[in-house]
């Protein structure tokens, strides 16, 4: 063997050699992580989901009453196929699908399908989402009390399964921290603000944010130990209860801090002077009366974000078709049905309309949110007060909040 060979032979021994220990020790490192391993399998972290299309099957996990009065309960919802759930913007709704029982006809009962949405109450959540519902009493004697919101407080129990949409609704708080927002609710309308608040604690702790709960009392204050323990925890946070008719044993100062109700001149003495975002939301007496005087007040249309309980009724100076006047006497034919009417302006929508006249349209919350009453149109335009929160395809229109701007051939 020459030297070259030995030589040769030496080297190849030599890295045979390092290759193995290369191999040991990786082999080594892959045994040491794997018995670091629970025995169970878990699974592995990963993105929430996109929105679903259609309906999505919930479960009902819990339901809690957020009031003294019992009359606000929380549903807390957990999907059926235990995916994560996609992200929503704070201040977004559900819609819901439902089979209520009908006042009995004859002494025979009937299912009735209705479509309702209500408004997000927590911050996103992969794992649940959090609707909270107010019992709607009769508002007279002769009238029936609140289809949906007593089938869920007498029916929907721990266990239930509901059919869901994904959430869904153009009014939602703006993520720019540098800008301070002020959140307004009245009554139930403290739901979509709870959304907004606890995203903005979780996740912009240092943005201003002033909060405005207007209720009658502490029997109705709903989420009040929560508020309270957020307002301490963070000087960020400004609250403003207010109470119309506080109870004898209501205290202000600790249960509320103002009295009367949320308006502008409680608003203007107590907001410090600067640009805010402003967010509403509550019934009509609140909604036909703050919206506009923000925008008499000077606030830009652009601030001004809200969502009344049938938002029809909010007219906003300076906004989009809020000035457009109510055509009349045009032609409406609803092909399927064979019917040919004139539009005289005296309804509020396309639905009242057809309503009036014996044609049945499938509708849900008549406020331009859950889209059942989505038609196509096969010819002509329609207008809107304001922007529906329903997204639908061009070519097709909301019956609930469109009115006929000309000649009009609908589907329905």
């Amino acid at each position: 063997m020459t030297a070259t060979e030995l030589l040769a032979l030496i080297s190849a021994a030599l890295l045979l050699q390092l290759a193995a220990g290369i191999g040991w020790t990786v082999w080594r490192q892959r045994a040491t992580d794997a018995s670091a391993k629970p025995a169970t399998p878990t699974m592995a972290p990963h993105k929430s989901e996109a929105a679903w299309a259609g309906w999505r099957d919930f479960r009902v996990a819990q339901r809690v009453f957020e009031d003294e009065a019992q009359s606000q309960c929380s549903f807390y919802l957990q999907p059926m196929d235990g995916r994560p759930l996609p992200p929503f913007k704070p201040g977004q709704f559900l819609t819901f699908a439902l089979d209520v029982a009908s006042r009995p006809l004859d002494g025979v009962a009937a299912l009735q399908p209705i479509t309702r949405c209500y408004s997000l109450s927590d911050r996103p959540d992969p794992a649940y989402y959090r609707v909270t519902i107010k019992r709607m009493p009769a508002p007279a004697p002769e009238f029936p009390p609140g289809l949906s919101s007593n089938y869920f407080h007498d029916h929907i129990q721990v266990g239930d399964v509901l059919r869901v949409k994904a959430p869904a609704g153009h009014f939602f708080i703006d993520p720019d921290p540098n800008v301070p927002a002020v959140l307004v609710g009245g009554g139930i309308g403290i739901t979509p603000m709870m959304s907004m608040l606890r995203w903005c604690i979780a996740q912009q702790p240092q943005r201003l944010v002033h909060l405005y709960y207007g209720l009658r009392n502490s029997r109705e204050h709903a989420f009040k130990r929560l508020i309270e323990e957020m307002a301490a925890a963070h000087p960020a946070l400004k609250l403003n209860v207010v109470y119309s008719r506080p109870c004898d044993s209501d205290l202000q100062g600790r249960d509320y801090q103002h009295q009367g109700h949320v308006d502008l001149d409680l608003l203007r003495r107590t907001l410090p002077h600067g640009r805010y975002q402003f967010y509403v939301c509550g019934p009509p007496a609140l909604m036909q009366t703050l919206v506009p005087a923000l925008a008499e007040w000077g606030v830009p249309v652009s601030d001004v974000h809200y969502e009344a309980f049938g938002p029809a009724s909010v007219k906003l100076p300076g906004a989009a078709g809020s000035d457009e006047p109510v055509a009349t006497d045009i032609e409406v034919k609803f092909h399927r049905s064979g019917r040919t009417l004139t539009w005289d302006g005296r309804d509020a929508s396309l639905l009242d309309f057809a309503e009036r006249h014996g044609i049945t349209v499938e509708s849900g919350c008549r406020s331009g949110s859950c889209g059942s009453c989505e038609t196509r149109m096969l010819e002509g335009t329609v207008q809107y007060e304001h922007a529906p929160d329903h997204d639908f395809p061009s070519g097709h229109c909301l019956l609930c909040v469109g009115r006929p701007s000309s000649t009009l051939v609908l589907e329905a």
